[in-house]
């Protein structure tokens, strides 16, 4: 019999190789993991939570300017980055501390280095050069941003990893991309006091979201004055003095403090060995896996965003977490993809779960759809013309919930909930029978009666 230094190494510290190793410890295995960067991943270090806490800070210009309405006298205000970012680093180093804690009370041994396959059995870890051997290798190194690498000046160009650690808040900021990443730090950006602007090739931001959500948030974002370029891209960046002008197809030169690229993630797989143990990956780089999150080679796993499917930080933990209990537990069933929510933490924010209008109808043929657009009731009194939009999709045949699509405050809290009611099966009359609580936004996913009618079509 072979025997191993350990039953589990974990490549990786971010959320899912952290919740794998430390459940695959609590059923007795003996565990080592490696990162050579800060351990928490993408979504605690340059993720979710610094950009969620950079969101709460963008929105308090409109809230001090809202104040007013309810008889709040706020006065001058300032806002100081460094502060921000100061506080922000403060909080990521606890939760950073977490993360270490948990592994070492779970009894997982910990290397601070960067850990490369040398076989379908072995890693090699770089700093020291020792070579450990492991039954079972997962490895969860995440994605890491694109960049246009062969676009002239892009070397001048910062992405989400950076924007997290700037010096000072840029006057002016042109965001390249039109996903979750770039919309949210548009607004950021935006709510914090500098001028934006977002090119995107695309003809509309966030491809793959309901098209109801994607008009409506390109309305919000350039009523409160960002400036979106579609069907563009940078053909240049020039660095001039202490400004960087970039060159569009179109011909526009665009005048910046910064340019950021969002213009999507891509698998972290490089160097890692992958050829050497025998691990397939796709055309992006991402490790091939089944639905068990195993590679081409048996022993070898793979979670998260380095297998490029369901890019998201829950998804992450939970794919972790199984594999530790099919591993080293007692079994778990395949996890289940759909009906998984998401939001996106522009301002407003998007929360959403299901099938869009166009995948339903797509999949499903006939469905029913209801609207709703209405301005919420703390923004009477603010005198912000800002609607909130809830959409339903409704399974015509069986009436099954298919769909649920918000914009406005607090879309994410709300659609959280919303997922749970999708993901037991419930019909439009399950929501209809369930009695309102008034007042609220929420209430209007349950008191929709109006079946909407596209223009052209007949009532059904």
């Amino acid at each position: 019999m072979t025997a191993y230094d350990f039953d589990l190494f974990v490549i990786g510290a971010g959320s899912g190789g952290v919740r794998a190793a430390r459940i695959s410890a609590g059923y007795g295995a003996k565990v080592a993991i490696a990162e050579e960067d800060r351990f928490g991943g993408t979504c605690v270090i340059r993720g979710c939570v610094p950009k969620k806490l950079l969101v709460y800070a963008s929105r308090f210009a409109e809230d001090f300017g809202d104040a007013t309405g309810f008889g709040w006298q706020v006065g001058e205000t300032a806002f100081d980055w460094p502060s921000l970012i100061a506080a922000k680093d403060k909080e990521i180093a606890r939760l950073e501390g977490l993360y270490r804690g948990g592994l070492n009370r779970a009894g997982v041994e910990v290397f601070g280095e960067r850990a490369v396959l040398v076989s379908p059995n072995e890693v090699r870890l770089s700093a020291s050069g020792r070579t450990v051997s492991a039954k079972h290798i997962l490895i969860a190194t995440g994605g890491k941003p694109n960049v246009d690498s062969g676009l002239p000046g892009i070397e001048h160009v910062i992405t989400s990893n950076e924007a997290f650690h700037l010096a000072k808040l840029p006057k002016r900021v042109v965001v390249a991309g039109g996903g979750y990443i770039a919309v949210e730090f548009a607004s950021i950006f935006r709510g914090l006091g500098s001028e934006v602007a977002l090119v995107y090739r695309g003809e509309k931001i966030l491809r793959g979201f309901d098209e109801d959500l994607r008009e409506r948030l390109t309305v919000a974002m350039g009523r409160r004055g960002i400036r979106i370029i579609t069907n563009d891209v940078f053909t240049a960046i020039e660095k001039q003095g202490g400004a960087l002008n970039g060159v569009l197809k179109s011909g526009e030169t665009l005048v910046a403090d910064e340019i950021m690229f969002a213009i999507g993630r891509s698998p972290n797989t490089a160097g890692l060995g992958l050829a050497d143990a025998g691990v397939a990956t796709g055309v992006a780089g991402e490790i091939i896996v089944d639905g068990e999150n195993r590679s081409s080679t048996p022993n070898i796993f793979a979670v998260g965003d380095v297998t490029n499917r369901v890019n998201l930080t829950p998804v992450a933990i939970r794919e972790g977490h199984a594999f530790a209990d099919r591993t080293f537990g007692k079994g778990v069933a395949a996890l289940d993809y759909e009906y998984i929510p998401t939001a996106v933490f522009s301002t407003p924010e998007i929360g959403t779960v299901g099938y869009s209008e166009t995948a339903a109808r797509a999949k499903f043929g006939s469905i029913d759809v209801y609207k709703a657009s209405f301005r919420p009731m703390k923004a009477i009194l603010a005198g912000r013309d800002d609607p909130t939009f809830v959409k339903l999709v409704v399974d015509a045949a069986s009436q099954r919930m298919l769909g649920v699509h918000m914009l406005g405050p607090d879309a994410a809290e709300i659609v959280q909930m919303a997922a749970i009611a999708l993901r037991l099966g419930a019909t439009k009359a399950d929501f209809d029978r369930t009695m309102a609580l008034h007042p609220s936004a929420a209430e209007e996913l349950v008191t929709m009666r109006e079946k909407w009618v596209a223009p052209g079509e007949a009532a059904g």
